[in-house]
């Protein structure tokens, strides 16, 4: 007799949202992740990018899967949120903006194609108009605005991740903080190790580790994901900036190619009480092998020469930020083979990956992970729950 039926391991954004969609429809569910460290510096174990207070969340999608993932997720925020009495979205709106040309411009044909279907609104600003409606940002003479208003701004990460699991307890779901080290199936169930020195046996376990997937001995087979190190610059704002700054929605900053397509939070309070402006781009392209690489990473303030892009970047778009005090940051994305999430089965029909981020998951990570829990429900995924785009690619 096992200990649990069901087992997810990862207490992140995937993880949580899997565990609260397993626990609302079974018992014997438990969720094991280690809690944020509460000094990040001196930590030498797992991390996770969730830390943190700010993430882009919109329906106005390039991809119509990834658009389908974050519509569903967004239609269940209010929901989450209720019960659980933790607020963690913000609906500032989302602003697209580029001159409509190479790799930009594809992706606005695409979403714009969609925007009906997906039952989106979305206002569409010429280079005057959009200058006027968003006057804290000096953009170029050709860069159009697509704006979406209603369901779309940001979520604060930790706060949904603490959502999410905060449900799951109150469905009946053992939430054991603690990190796992060894997953091993053996016939009768699947035995797990941790490093705190206890083990949990489960019918069947789903592996939510992010980044950290292939870093430890927790799959049978390593899945074909690359864990990149990326950096973000945040500026700091004084009351007078934040005036400057009020009204501002999330912001993509398209171009032509993906090294240059900048994202950018609007001022957001952090738990050191200070109000902050975060910049990120898609240019670094690192690989982080191992569990030593990434622990560095996350102790590291991200790459200068990245920052110093950011900067420069953040500063020609809104000049009112020159001047303010700067500092830097690191998180890990996910990257796919695929381009979009594995969920599915390894060579063990008892452990399956839920994975893949893809660095722009958060938003729709509620709908990820309740495709994890049908997973492990139903034994597979159907074509309206995307299996063939979800299939996990393996090395």
């Amino acid at each position: 007799m096992t200990d649990f039926r069901y087992i997810v391991i990862g207490a992140g954004m995937m993880g949580a949202a899997a565990a609260r969609h397993l626990s609302s429809q079974t018992d014997g569910v438990a969720l094991i992740g280690p809690a944020e460290p509460t000094d990040r510096k001196n930590h030498y174990g797992v991390f996770s990018s969730h830390y943190d207070e700010a993430r882009i969340t919109r329906g106005f999608d390039g991809d119509p899967v990834w658009a389908e993932l974050a519509k569903r997720s967004i239609e269940r925020y209010a929901e989450i949120e209720q019960k659980s009495g933790i607020r963690f979205y913000h609906e500032v709106g989302c602003l697209f903006t580029g001159n409509g040309n190479g790799l930009g411009g594809d992706y606005v044909s695409g979403a714009m194609s969609r925007k009906d279907a997906l039952g989106l609104t979305v206002e569409t600003y010429e280079p005057d108009a959009l200058s006027s409606r968003f006057p804290m940002f000096s953009l170029p003479d050709d860069h159009h605005g697509w704006f979406e208003p209603h369901n779309a701004g940001y979520v604060n990460p930790r706060a949904l991740v603490k959502a999410q699991i905060t449900i799951a307890g109150q469905q009946g779901a053992s939430i054991l903080r603690q990190t796992v080290v060894k997953v091993f199936d053996g016939g009768s169930g699947v035995e797990i190790e941790t490093s705190e020195g206890h083990r949990y046996t489960a019918e069947k376990v789903i592996v939510a580790a992010g980044g950290f997937t292939n870093m430890a001995d927790i799959l049978p087979v390593k899945v074909d994901m690359t864990a990149t190190g990326r950096t973000i610059a945040f500026f700091e704002l004084n009351e007078e900036k934040q005036e400057a700054f009020a009204g501002m929605p999330s912001t993509i900053v398209l171009a032509a190619s993906e090294d240059d397509i900048v994202y950018i939070l609007p001022p957001v309070r952090y738990p050191d009480g200070k109000v902050y402006l975060k910049i990120g781009g898609e240019s670094e392209k690192g690989r982080l092998e191992t569990l030593d690489q990434a622990v560095q990473w996350f102790h590291s303030d991200g790459t200068a020469s990245e920052v110093d892009f950011l900067v420069r970047r953040a500063i020609e778009l809104m000049p009112a930020l020159a001047g303010c005090p700067v500092t830097s940051g690191s998180c890990v994305a996910s990257i796919t083979r695929t381009g979009y999430p594995y969920i599915g089965y390894t060579s063990s029909s008892n452990i399956a990956v839920l994975t893949g981020g893809n660095f722009v998951s958060a938003k729709s990570s509620d709908e990820i992970g309740r495709l994890g829990a049908v997973l492990l429900l139903e034994g597979q995924l159907s074509e309206d729950n995307f299996a063939a785009q979800m299939a996990p690619v393996f090395v």
